[in-house]
């Protein structure tokens, strides 16, 4: 990743950390790829120790902000030549 990149991810908030969290950015040593579009839209998902195949399968989150409400998922993948950034695939039950 470039520089300008790295900074904007630093002050990006990781998907799953309480609200009342005081650290909820990202940690050293992870790896995060970015959430783009729909309900999740810029926090950072945590795939450290993923496998490539777990990656590149993509994962379905749980929201209560999506097009089904609490209990809902929103489904995300990498975009095709830049696995740093996961684009929104829709919501499901």
């Amino acid at each position: 990743m470039d520089r300008d990149r790295d900074e904007e991810l630093l002050r990006g908030r990781v998907y799953g950390t309480d609200f009342d969290d005081p650290h909820p950015g990202p940690r050293p040593g992870r790896t995060y790829a970015e959430l783009v579009g729909g309900p999740l839209d810029g926090l950072l998902l945590d795939i450290t120790g993923w496998t490539p195949q777990e990656i590149a399968t993509g994962t379905a989150l749980m929201t209560e902000i999506g097009q089904f409400g609490a209990g809902g998922r929103a489904l995300y993948g990498p975009r095709p030549g830049d696995a740093g950034r996961w684009d929104w695939c829709g919501d499901v039950p």
